[in-house]
């Protein structure tokens, strides 16, 4: 009976040691097989880590790249328009100061003889001078340039001007307004030649170089007792005040 016991007992114990060791088998198996779940668990879930990093990305860091990369197109566009500005107000400017010089050519002419009407007129003061007056009678401002070229008669030289009578712009007149020029007719103190006495006065004008034809000349009428003239004939430049020509 002992050794039945004995032997159930051993077989008992065989049993369960057997059956722990099935049972530790399964159970490691079953953990790692459990394990795989819980892996794809965790990589499916990984997702949501990665699109919380996208978004992230995309929020914070994607974000701040592209409003950098914006900012680098506005700069860049900026710049561009800044030059296609730049250039737009060059052109602009350029067309600008063409249709300023062009209005500026359509509404000033030259002064002369078709234009003004001219007159000379011996004066008291200074001695020996005579003024003459140049007023715009056209319907655009007309500029009155250099020094008049005077001609006594059929004289066959040319009368100096006075280069410090030169005004520091060109005597311009709007219609109806006069410009003047003093003419020193013969020294005062007698150490003029070849004096004789003129009927007739031609006024020739000046271009916009010196010495070119500013267009009609201009005859105007001179005293019935003729003017008085000698080598010491001289002229000032044209000028906007008359004061200014009768103070040389």
């Amino acid at each position: 009976m002992r050794i039945r016991r004995t032997s159930h007992l051993l077989a008992l114990t065989a049993l369960a040691a057997l059956a722990l060791t099935a049972c530790q088998d399964g159970t490691g198996v079953k953990d790692e097989g459990a394990s795989h779940p819980a892996s794809s668990t965790a990589t499916a879930a990984q997702p949501t880590p990665g699109t919380d990093k996208g978004t992230g990305a995309g929020t914070g860091t994607a974000p701040t790249k592209d409003t950098t990369g914006s900012a680098g197109s506005s700069g860049k566009g900026g710049t561009t328009d800044g030059k296609s500005g730049g250039n737009t107000g060059s052109d602009t400017g350029g067309d600008t100061g063409d249709k300023a010089a062009d209005t500026a050519s359509d509404s000033r002419v030259l002064c002369n003889g078709s234009n003004t009407r001219v007159t000379a007129q011996t004066v008291a003061r200074p001695l020996n001078h005579m003024l003459l007056t140049v007023t715009n009678t056209g319907s655009k401002t007309c500029d009155l340039t250099y020094n008049p070229v005077l001609r006594f008669d059929e004289m066959q030289w040319v009368p100096q001007a006075a280069k410090e009578t030169q005004p520091q712009a060109v005597t311009t007149l709007a219609p109806g307004e006069s410009g003047y020029a003093g003419v020193l007719l013969s020294a005062a103190d007698g150490s003029g030649e070849g004096g004789q006495t003129a009927k007739k006065l031609t006024v020739a004008f000046q271009g916009y170089t010196p010495n070119s034809d500013g267009g009609a000349s201009a005859t105007p009428t001179l005293p019935a007792k003729g003017v008085y003239y000698d080598s010491s004939l001289a002229v000032t430049y044209w000028q906007q005040d008359m004061d200014d020509a009768l103070s040389w």
